[in-house]
């Protein structure tokens, strides 16, 4: 009884002891990964009927095929270091001191990398999926327990001792799990490096919308000063009798005419910068100038380029890929599915009505007469085909979205042009107002013809400034859906 004891004694704790023979998964570095070129995605359509075909033909990228990516996972994480573990998918720089006297642009995106919530929620979805991977291609834990026989018999024909089983995953459907989930953290990943792209669009959008409304604001405070020049003006020129009373009040009139658009501008600069502390996630940041350059880029964006480029490019085209992938991968996985596991109990006894030892074996395996998995497969070859029409659709919705924000960017464009090229709208009206200026003080025009060319004036440089302030929206948002393949709406 005493050697059934230790035999026992040293069986729990070799299965209180075991370990798993898996790896951990550790993401790879953020700039060493790639992902498939997603031209070749596209171009990679069908689905095979049995289970050995979509094993052989799901595509592993090859070093020639490779294009490098910022957030992207290699689908085979075997062989792996012992002591690896999940690192953090964002790196985060350094925030800027909100004290400075102005901010740049990279100053507002490095606050957004930092505070924005959205980019850790995304973050914290990859870290899921990492975890979703380790877990799935983990084996099942042993079983120990106590077995006993005839325990009535008062001792004569007693049968106690102990049993260890395990259950043995067959058809390589652990492999096959950690197939699947590793196309979703692939999937996951490029979710947040399009967050991440995403956001930074949101902030350049906002970005220039703070800059037009401060040249705003300053162009109308301009125009406010002006027009109280013109009230001085016209005042000594009727206090000397040279004009009637009528040009100081008109002038009097264009003067708070001008003020209230000086309080609008305040006011739009004040919600614009509001905007903009949202998006970064600092809303107490205290407004500051911005410091930037508005004049329109030397740049020429094709219609059909700029497609292409997003067809090929895009993160949520390659989210798109990843999703196939894995759905393939769980084609695999419903076949394997048939495959039984087998069960084997090993039984150490000590009989005490013949005071010896013996030993039981038993292994157990399911036979798949009824049950074969038959929805599982029909379900995951349906999922397969609803994700590679998703890529369809994908295409033509990021037709869609670039239409209507290229026409935006066109339009903008040419009014841009015509406002600020040479002996265009903004030069013309410069010129007519300094005329007319300098010949109102010759008393050659009256106060109106002085006032209606001050008017035109300012009324060409605020146009001109929409104009820039929908030109750099449309083409950040064109940037932005060339690196995403989202546009928010």
């Amino acid at each position: 009884m005493k050697k059934l004891k230790f035999i026992a004694t040293a069986c729990l704790l070799a299965v209180s002891g075991c370990r798993t023979a898996e790896t951990p998964y550790r993401a790879e570095s953020l700039t060493g990964r790639y992902r498939y070129p997603a031209e070749q995605q596209l171009a990679h359509r069908g689905i095979g009927s049995e289970p050995e075909h979509s094993v052989a033909t799901s595509p592993e990228p090859t070093p020639a095929e490779a294009r490098v990516y910022p957030v992207t996972f290699q689908p085979e994480p075997e062989n792996l270091p012992a002591d690896a573990r999940p690192i953090a998918p964002v790196q985060t720089p350094q925030m800027v001191d909100p004290a400075s006297s102005t901010l740049s642009l990279v100053d507002f995106e490095g606050m957004a990398m930092q505070n924005n919530p959205v980019l850790a929620q995304m973050a914290n979805l990859v870290d899921a999926a990492q975890g979703n991977w380790l877990q799935a291609g983990l084996p099942p834990n042993p079983t120990a327990g106590y077995s006993g026989q005839q325990l009535g018999s008062h001792g004569q024909a007693e049968q106690q001792g102990v049993f260890l089983g395990q259950e043995f995953v067959m058809g390589k459907k652990l492999r096959l799990n950690r197939q699947v989930a590793a196309w979703e953290i692939q999937r996951a990943e490029q979710e947040l490096e399009a967050t991440r792209l995403r956001v930074l669009t949101d902030v350049r959008v906002a970005y220039y919308e703070v800059l037009i409304a401060q040249r705003r604001r300053d162009l109308t405070s301009e125009l406010a000063g002006i027009s109280e020049k013109a009230v001085d003006a016209a005042q000594a020129l009727f206090q000397g009798e040279e004009v009637s009373e009528a040009d100081p009040l008109r002038a009097r009139v264009e003067a708070d005419s001008a003020r209230i658009l000086l309080q609008t501008a305040t006011n739009q600069h004040y919600e614009a910068w509001r905007r903009m502390t949202a998006i970064v996630g600092m809303p107490e940041l205290a407004i500051v100038r911005v410091e930037g350059q508005l004049d329109p880029e030397n740049v020429e964006l094709s219609w059909d380029a700029t497609l292409q480029q997003i067809l090929a490019e895009s993160p949520e085209i390659a989210a798109a890929v990843a999703e196939i992938e894995s759905a393939r991968w769980a084609i695999d996985r419903a076949h394997a599915e048939v495959i039984p596991n087998i069960e084997v109990q090993a039984v150490l006894q000590d009989d005490r009505g013949t005071g010896s030892s013996n030993g039981n074996l038993q292994v157990t395996l399911p036979i798949p007469l009824i049950n074969r998995n038959q929805g599982g497969i029909q379900q995951a070859y349906a999922e397969a085909a609803a994700a590679e029409r998703a890529i369809d659709r994908l295409a033509l919705d990021l037709q869609s979205r670039l239409a209507g924000v290229f026409q935006r960017y066109e339009s903008a464009q040419n009014q841009a042009y015509q406002y600020s090229r040479e002996g265009g709208i903004l030069q013309n009206a410069d010129r007519t107002l300094e005329l007319i200026r300098a010949g109102y003080q010759a008393e050659e025009f009256s106060v109106l013809d002085m006032l209606t060319a001050q008017r035109t004036y300012f009324q060409t440089n605020l146009a001109y400034l929409d104009s820039l302030r929908e030109l750099w929206a449309a083409n950040m948002e064109i940037r932005g859906l060339l690196l995403t393949g989202s546009l928010q709406k």
